[in-house]
């Protein structure tokens, strides 16, 4: 049997296909009752629309690409639903792509999205290359959630106050007694707000010299072995700032396998509030970046581009809030 088409459905709601396309295309211009009987017999036929179609018609394809630096990490999970949400509610739909699994096949990561015709790109967390987004960017509507690269002409960047997030750390490791602080740092412009910020914070602390920075690539595996290295000088700090939360649990990891009790011997704190923070086995303090409301920001932002409005690129920072949990307390004396 033939699937069902658009004139069924007029035939069975007993009106017109022109009234059939304003009910699916969610217009406010149906009287109730219309609306219902169109709803009806699409339900009752099982009708599905024609969104290869429809995007000839409308000259668009309702479909955002999200290109993600890399999908291992839980942080993306709170952000992507705020950025759904939105989305959705418009009418939107989601093409993910893992920009890790695209540099290790030598594609370029933004193609596959610019070969099926998105509307619009949105790119989330740090990417090795940004300035390759220039090129995309004259091309269709550029959102980069999450990052702080460089601004790019016409592109919006939506993220936390790093630069806050990690004052809000120091000074609360500070303010528990903490005087030796270690900082795992990440790479990219996010890194260095945060690592900047960090040594800013010691510094107007008076403890410019038990300041310790060790570069880490942000994974569990980077943050456990960056952490047996910190734990092995004979001035070992007594408290551990990572840049996420993933590279803490790699520092209690590796704290525990030294014997060490955390928070005990050892405050850790992560960055994110992920999922995995709030695991009551791990209990993690940490700051939470206000990623789903990063999401929903980044998604309003590319609707304004699609409705003409925007101009010059834009940096909108969500406010971080630290969470304290059963990762830190004061270091031990005598």
């Amino acid at each position: 049997m033939r699937p069902p088409t658009i004139r069924d459905v007029a035939d069975r709601a007993g009106v017109s296909k022109s009234l059939v396309s304003l009910v699916l295309r969610g217009s406010d211009q149906v009287r109730p009752e219309k609306r219902e009987a169109v709803l009806r017999a699409v339900r009752e036929l099982g009708y599905r629309p024609n969104a290869a179609a429809r995007s000839l018609s409308e000259q668009r394809t309702r479909t955002v690409g999200v290109l993600l630096n890399d999908l291992r990490n839980p942080w993306f999970v709170d952000l992507l639903d705020g950025l759904n949400s939105l989305l959705h509610d418009n009418g939107l739909r989601m093409l993910l792509a893992d920009a890790r699994l695209n540099r290790r096949t030598g594609q370029d990561p933004a193609g596959p999205f610019l070969d099926l015709g998105v509307d619009g790109l949105i790119v989330v967390g740090t990417l090795p290359d940004p300035d390759a987004l220039g090129a995309v960017a004259e091309r269709l509507p550029v959102v980069v959630a999450g990052a702080r690269e460089p601004g790019l002409p016409g592109v919006d960047v939506v993220a936390n106050d790093d630069e806050r997030g990690a004052r809000l750390v120091t000074e609360h490791l500070i303010g528990l007694g903490h005087r030796r602080v270690a900082h795992i740092a990440g790479y990219g412009a996010v890194g260095e707000l945060r690592r900047r910020s960090f040594e800013a914070t010691m510094r107007a602390h008076g403890l410019a010299e038990e300041t310790v920075v060790e570069a880490s690539d942000m994974t569990e595996e980077g943050g456990y072995r960056t952490t047996v290295r910190l734990l092995s000088r004979p001035d070992r700090p007594t408290a551990v700032f990572a840049f996420n939360d993933i590279a803490a649990i790699g520092a209690v990891s590796a704290a525990e396998e030294l014997g060490l009790s955390v928070p005990r011997d050892l405050s850790v704190v992560g960055y994110d509030n992920t999922s995995i923070a709030r695991l009551r086995h791990v209990w993690l303090t940490t700051v939470d970046n206000a990623s789903h409301e990063v999401g929903r920001r980044a998604a309003r932002c590319l609707l304004d581009r699609f409705e003409g409005r925007g101009g010059a690129g834009r940096t909108d920072l969500a406010t971080p809030v630290l969470e304290i949990r059963g990762t830190t307390s004061g270091p031990l004396t005598g």
